[in-house]
């Protein structure tokens, strides 16, 4: 039944923190430690979660929990693991690489005949060929 759930913009604190089954002060203290756990607050001041604010929270769960990495440490994993822009790479991020990396070697692929043409043809107008 939670599957067929429409997902939401922004989760409240209760609401993310029964969904990944921790606390709310553990919520709240991983903020703290962790600088690419920084949820929005509404007007009113209360934390509004994103999907990608879940995502990390359960990826700290699991280097904290499973893994059994100290706060420091997972704090490393997360560090090496992070975009410039401060947001970290996550597994559904590396699930479009293939597709990306694919579309990427054909544009590069078809970049190369296009200079090999244009090289061509730049060949035969210095040459004073009439046919281009």
């Amino acid at each position: 039944m939670k599957d067929l759930e429409m997902k939401k913009l922004y989760y409240s604190i209760s609401e993310v923190s029964k969904m990944v089954d921790l606390e709310q002060y553990v919520l709240r203290y991983w903020e703290r430690e962790f600088s690419q756990l920084r949820p929005q607050k509404n007007r009113a001041g209360n934390r509004i979660y994103t999907e990608k604010d879940i995502e990390i929270i359960r990826l700290i769960k699991r280097l904290t929990r499973e893994d059994r990495y100290t706060i420091s440490g997972a704090r490393q994993v997360l560090e090496q693991l992070t975009f410039d822009n401060g947001m970290p790479i996550l597994p559904d991020d590396f699930a479009a690489a293939p597709v990306e990396i694919e579309q990427i070697d054909t544009l590069a692929d078809d970049l190369k005949n296009v200079r090999t043409t244009l090289v061509k043809l730049l060949d035969k107008l210095r040459n004073g060929s009439s046919t281009v």
